[in-house]
């Protein structure tokens, strides 16, 4: 048995779990399965489909860090197994490999684009479901981004803004040597490279795409 972390998750909306951290009962979608490998070592099971009973998490690095310090998984489970420190990182890595892998997935579907002046077009169109830069990308090309995405939508764009990958990694997303900007479009794939990019930012506590942080960089940028 090996960790998951591609393809579309297996969660029920609807259906609730309890976090063995929180004790508080949380939509799947906000949550993280776990189970334990042939060898009794805990993995995540990000598409919560692999065989055996699952203990889950809440969607937070800083739970899943606690949960190992406090050998809940053994609790939880019932249970003689163990969790290495750095389960917090794998699901860290895995979650982004999820994301990247969407990304490919809109690409092949027709629902991203790369460059400025396309993204700038994307923009205005009013078919963005999530805007893209580099994270190492120079501070004037994103001020410009978010001036072409305040003027379109204004101060609180129902677009999240996501910072949370380098050139390189979206390069190799987007069959493409080198990308700065990019963004994905309203439909099937783009929607989904977006949920998965916002759980990437849940989990590790980073709101810079929220609409309010949106907000405050277009202030900042004027």
């Amino acid at each position: 048995m090996t960790a998951t972390g591609e393809g579309q998750p297996a969660r029920d909306a609807g259906r609730t779990r309890t976090c063995i951290v929180s004790r508080a009962a949380k939509p799947e979608a906000d949550l993280i399965r776990f189970v334990a490998d042939p060898g009794n070592v805990i993995v995540p099971d990000l598409k919560a489909n692999l065989p055996g009973r699952g203990a889950w998490v809440a969607l937070d690095r800083g739970a899943v860090a606690e949960a190992v310090r406090k050998n809940l998984f053994a609790r939880a489970l019932k249970a003689p197994v163990r969790s290495e420190p750095g389960l917090p990182d794998l699901v860290g890595v895995l979650l982004r490999k999820a994301a990247l892998g969407r990304l490919g997935l809109a690409r092949k579907a027709g629902e991203a684009v790369t460059g400025f002046a396309k993204v700038e077009a994307a923009i205005g169109s009013g078919r963005v479901a999530a805007l893209l830069m580099a994270s190492d990308g120079a501070e004037d090309g994103r001020r410009k981004m978010l001036a072409a995405l305040r003027r379109r939508y204004g101060p609180e764009a129902p677009v999240p803004v996501i910072r949370a990958f380098c050139a390189e990694e979206l390069g190799l997303a987007l069959g493409q040597p080198h990308v700065i900007h990019a963004a994905v479009l309203q439909g099937p794939a783009g929607r989904n490279f977006a949920a998965a990019a916002e759980r990437i930012a849940r989990y590790e506590g980073d709101t810079a795409g929220s609409a309010a942080n949106r907000e405050g960089d277009a202030r900042n940028d004027e």
